[in-house]
């Protein structure tokens, strides 16, 4: 049986006198597509950081390490770069806005993720095999046309697409979605999603980290509900995402309507 993408064990994050991550413990299985639903200030940034050893916790008092990754509970960043993609808002920021300035073509951001750099590559660490699968992935993606183009160039939904090529060219064993269509009009947003579901029924494991509901797409059948650094509750989609459990996450009267394996909230006035 696969190790599990993501294991914590009371494991605790400090930031300045506040615990972002309070005594956290939750296990997320290989193949378990799964969604992370909290308010900002939930400690969602936190639990991606922790995912990708940007961060460490705290000891804990659990028997064993309060983190674990694909079973390992250290891991060289780089190696942990090729098993694990990673979209979100700010990578897109800082291909666009970053050092390159948007300068970097779609082609090369893609071939980026073999080095686990922006958009840099090192002169004669290209190989014809690592072109092909670039060449593959962007078209995976539906933006092969844009190979030559600079991200600055295209609108922020061609650009995300890019930047979802790039996280899946190494073949990662999970794809995390933190907070993956915040700038993205209704319809590119809608065309980013469906690729993500592709994604899931292709069979990589997708970890969505969102404060947007409508977000979970139908292949997500488990949701963790994360309020103030702690599990609120966790279980099957349906059990979770009910008017209760989100009024309560969000501490404000919430109604709920479901349609085609999508669930909508409101607030209740």
């Amino acid at each position: 049986m696969p190790s599990p993408v993501l294991e914590l064990c009371n494991a605790t994050v400090i930031r300045g006198d506040r615990a972002v991550l309070d005594g956290l413990t939750l296990t997320i299985r290989a193949g378990e597509h799964t969604a992370i639903l909290g308010p900002n200030g939930a400690g969602k940034s936190a639990l991606v950081r922790l995912l990708t050893h940007e961060d460490r916790p705290l000891a804990g008092e659990g028997a064993g390490p309060p983190i674990r990754v694909f079973g390992h509970d250290s891991w060289d960043v780089f190696e942990l770069r090729s098993q694990l993609g990673i979209i979100s808002s700010d990578l897109h920021h800082r291909f666009v806005f970053g050092n390159n300035e948007g300068r970097v073509t779609a082609e090369a951001a893609v071939l980026s993720g073999f080095l686990a750099t922006q958009g840099i590559l090192r002169y004669g660490a290209v190989t014809e095999q690592m072109r092909r699968r670039a060449a593959e992935a962007l078209d995976r993606m539906g933006v092969a046309h844009l190979a030559r183009r600079r991200l600055d160039e295209m609108s922020s939904g061609e650009a995300r697409r890019v930047l979802l090529a790039r996280a899946l060219v190494t073949a990662p064993r999970a794809l995390v979605l933190d907070e993956p269509t915040t700038g993205l009009d209704l319809v590119a947003r809608h065309a980013f999603m469906e690729r993500v579901r592709q994604v899931a029924r292709d069979g990589t494991t997708l970890v969505l980290i969102t404060h947007h509901i409508e977000e979970i797409v139908p292949e997500i059948e488990r949701v963790i509900l994360l309020r103030e650094g702690r599990v609120l509750t966790s279980g099957p989609k349906a059990a979770v995402l009910t008017a209760p459990h989100l009024s309560e996450l969000f501490a404000s009267p919430v109604a709920v309507d479901a349609e085609a394996g999508y669930y909508y909230a409101r607030p209740v006035q």
